[in-house]
């Protein structure tokens, strides 16, 4: 077997050993620790790949039979170095779906943000409107119980009005009354005196007479 042959083998055998390390401690990182190991890893596996294509070259250089053998290693050192290829692809894209993870995170976490926002400051509108309204309601009920307040006020005085009015017209049929009896005392009053003044004249009269008579019969005499 090929000196040379070997000693890129061995170079091999070491880095896909510290790959599959780096590979397997790649897994429980995050953030930039992750990038740079992977980043490490694509470099190493640049060198791999580096190393099987010296060691196809050596291969193919040598006698068939022991060609045979050489070329049966690198299709397995071909199949490792695949599988660390795989991985990284798999290590890339848990990154990538980290990231797009956080971005939606944030990006949902903004939108939820923007959306409370939003939603207190039209809570924030509706709880002013309500007061707004809720004063008016207020005002409004104030009012209305002035109002009700001045019309029962409007009513009592209207009540003591009517009372007062009820009274008077009572009073004045009161007076109309006494005025009717006063006039007709009055009038039985004036009768009587015109009657007294007749029966006074005639006593009168009477007694004139009477002198006229009596002042006759002396001077007769």
């Amino acid at each position: 077997m090929s000196e040379v042959f070997e000693g890129y083998e061995r170079q091999y055998c070491e880095l896909s050993a510290n790959l599959s390390k780096k590979c397997t401690a790649a897994g429980a990182l995050g953030g930039e620790q992750k990038k740079q190991n992977v980043s490490e890893i694509k470099n190493g596996i640049d060198e791999a790949e580096s190393l099987i294509r010296k060691m196809d070259l050596e291969a193919r250089s040598l006698q068939p039979n022991v060609k045979v053998v050489l070329l049966a290693k690198l299709r397995e050192y071909k199949s490792d170095l695949n599988n660390l290829k795989s991985e990284v692809k798999r290590l890339v894209t848990g990154n990538l779906n980290a990231a797009a993870r956080d971005e939606l995170l944030e990006s949902g976490m903004a939108d939820t943000l923007t959306a409370s926002a939003d939603q207190k400051a039209r809570l924030m509108v509706s709880t002013e409107r309500l007061d707004k309204t809720s004063g008016r309601i207020k005002e409004g009920r104030r009012t209305m119980l002035e109002t009700e307040e001045l019309g029962v006020s409007i009513l009592h005085d209207l009540h003591s009005q009517r009372q007062s009015l009820l009274h008077t017209q009572n009073t004045l049929h009161g007076v109309d009354d006494n005025i009717g009896k006063s006039k007709r005392i009055l009038t039985s009053i004036s009768r009587r005196i015109s009657k007294n003044k007749w029966m006074i004249g005639s006593i009168i009269a009477v007694l004139v007479i009477i002198i006229l008579v009596i002042l006759y019969f002396k001077l007769v005499k």
